[in-house]
């Protein structure tokens, strides 16, 4: 690394900071720029990426002709085409005479794409063939025309993550990383920030003749915690508006706090984008394949405890419909082992010897009620008080009854007894029956 050199770029370019990455990319660019190859630089959004290419097109053989930077991103997609490879007239409306794009105009010099990840696909299927051929046609034209232009492209986004999207041709992609420049952010960089905050201040101390705003030691140590998602542009901006809105000259931690500044250190809590060089350290690169995985298998276990527990309440409505219809019939049509049916007899009395009593909603409590001997006639009080039969030997003498009377044809029973076959097979096999 040629220190010397790299001081001199800082001076002419009014580059600040002595982060070794940072003057690790610079290195980079004084080297590859005499070459004609391709370079992609990559790095956070307002690290500073627009200084790189400038610098290589200044030291390289083609110093003398046109340098050129186009924002992608900013183009609109439908005339993307015509602005870099031109347009004949009338090729489309609006298209009234002809036009010759940024490669036609740029022959010989140098192009820098920046955002070069925003381009459609049908642009840069175009700019491949460019970049591999010096050929291209003009939109609405049929004529190839050549050109000879060195690319210098940009991006802040994950190109790998791009790439498997479906969002960005892998073979333009290595076809412009022929050397990779990679500029750090500016929370890597340390006392680079509290030098930056210096010039800017002093820039706009210089501009609109005032004093310059100086930090504490306690506002130094603030800026050096904070993440910077906005990264040097952010500095500035902050740097301006604490210069022009402050009455304090002597900027605190707690002005600091005040514009939005905060201790970050206990967390990631900065914007943090991809590099090629650095996709292990930020934050995109977590796929959350594993935390999705993890959420799938939960929302699967819960979706089958939820259809098991569904199950569950069918079959205990189903029983309960079951048993409310068994139960009615045994109290109300089957004679009881009594001198008189049970459904001459009076409710009350019904109620008195039974302290439950059923109905389509299974048995119910019945508080004991005092006998009205004015509604009771002809009954034997004698024999209505004895234990009257279980449910389940009423259920059991009722299920024989049935299919005796329906020559053990079970569906027949099932009908009669108004329950389903399913039920009544289960009946028999729990009541052991032999039939």
């Amino acid at each position: 690394m040629n220190e010397k050199a790299i001081q001199q770029i800082k001076q002419r370019y009014g580059i600040v900071g002595n982060y070794e990455g940072l003057n690790r990319s610079i290195d980079i660019a004084i080297q590859v720029a005499p070459t004609e190859l391709s370079v992609l630089i990559v790095g956070e959004s307002g690290v500073g990426k627009e200084t790189l290419p400038r610098i290589i097109h200044d030291n390289s053989t083609r110093k003398h002709n046109k340098y050129f930077a186009i924002n992608c991103g900013s183009l609109p997609e439908g005339t993307i085409d015509s602005e870099l490879f031109g347009h004949k007239k009338g090729s489309f409306t609006g298209a009234l005479d002809d036009r010759e794009g940024y490669f036609g105009v740029a022959n010989n010099g140098t192009l820098f794409l920046d955002e070069v990840g925003e381009l459609p696909l049908a642009t840069q299927a175009r700019l491949l063939r460019v970049l591999e051929t010096g050929e291209y046609i003009r939109v609405g034209e049929s004529e190839v025309r050549k050109t000879n232009v060195r690319i210098v492209a940009a991006t802040n986004v994950n190109m790998q993550k791009a790439i498997r999207e479906g969002k960005f041709r892998e073979d333009l992609y290595y076809r412009l990383n022929t050397i990779p420049i990679s500029v750090p952010p500016l929370r890597e960089r340390g006392r680079d920030i509290e030098l930056l905050f210096r010039k800017f201040a002093y820039d706009i101390s210089e501009k609109y003749h005032i004093e310059p705003v100086r930090l504490t030691d306690d506002a130094r140590e603030l800026l050096l915690k904070y993440k910077w998602p906005g990264n040097i542009r952010q500095l500035r901006n902050l740097t301006e508006q604490i210069s022009i809105i402050s009455q304090e000259r002597e900027i605190t931690a707690g002005i600091l706090k005040e514009y939005g500044v905060t201790d970050d250190s206990q967390g990631e809590t900065g914007l943090v984008l991809h590099s090629a060089n650095r996709d292990v350290h930020s934050a995109e690169a977590h796929s959350y394949e594993k935390e999705r995985d993890m959420l799938f298998q939960l929302l699967s276990s819960i979706g089958k405890e939820v259809k098991d527990l569904k199950e569950l309440v069918h079959s205990n409505l189903d029983n309960m419909q079951n048993a409310s219809q068994e139960n009615y019939r045994v109290f109300n049509e089957e004679p009881a082992n009594v001198g008189a049916p049970l459904q001459y007899a009076h409710p009350q009395v019904i109620q008195q010897s039974h302290p439950y009593i059923v109905n389509d909603q299974g048995y119910q409590p019945q508080p004991r009620m005092p006998y009205n001997t004015n509604n009771i006639q002809d009954v034997d009080i004698e024999t209505i008080e004895e234990a009257p039969m279980s449910n389940k030997e009423l259920m059991k003498k009722n299920i024989i009854d049935s299919l005796r009377r329906n020559n053990g044809n079970r569906k027949k029973a099932a009908a009669e007894l108004e329950i389903s076959e399913r039920t009544l097979y289960r009946k028999i096999k729990d009541y052991g029956l032999d039939l």
